[in-house]
């Protein structure tokens, strides 16, 4: 009986400690995407709402999972479109995020946003790009230290932030 229980406690025990290497194994790894991977998968002009506005590519940034599904973004040229002053960047995700507490699910999204008083956060608001449908607003808080100043950088998950000029938003990465 005592042979009995102790296989049944440690059998099922030593299959879970074989198995988990796999499964670390098949979570999808993150890495910084190359200027070429955003070229092919951002827009030269993205729909948002009823326009499609031009982006400029050279501060396209991003990153791209081992599964090939990404997080990209762009800043959007926005002068003489009704989207002025409402959009500033244009974001493709492939995989859920949850950004400053904001989940998005797979699809395209305009973010914008404004300055607080004091000058030391920005309120940033997410959009469904096709309708302008908000998905919620967060705060971009300012980067301690000295940073690179850089319209729109997606980091990696080791250091998990979307850097809007001086200011970052952590994010979490979902379970695809």
């Amino acid at each position: 009986m005592k042979l009995y229980l102790t296989t049944m406690l440690i059998l099922p025990a030593l299959i879970l400690l074989l198995l988990s290497p796999l499964a670390q194994a098949q979570k999808a790894a993150w890495r910084q995407a190359t200027d070429a991977e955003l070229a092919s998968l951002l827009p030269a002009r993205a729909q948002v709402e009823k326009e499609h506005i031009e982006t400029e590519m050279r501060t396209a940034s991003g990153i791209v999972n081992s599964r090939g599904h990404f997080i990209a973004g762009v800043v959007l040229l926005t002068t003489g479109y009704s989207a002025e002053g409402k959009y500033s960047q244009y974001l493709i995700v492939q995989a859920p995020i949850r950004i400053g507490g904001i989940l998005l699910k797979p699809g395209e999204y305009a973010f914008g946003w404004t300055r607080s008083q004091a000058g030391d956060a920005l309120t940033v608001h997410f959009n469904q790009a096709a309708t302008g449908a908000l998905m919620g607003t967060t705060d971009a808080h300012r980067i301690a230290g000295s940073s690179r100043v850089e319209p729109l950088h997606i980091w990696p998950p080791e250091k998990a932030l979307i850097q809007i000029g001086r200011f970052a938003i952590p994010y979490e990465l979902g379970d695809e």
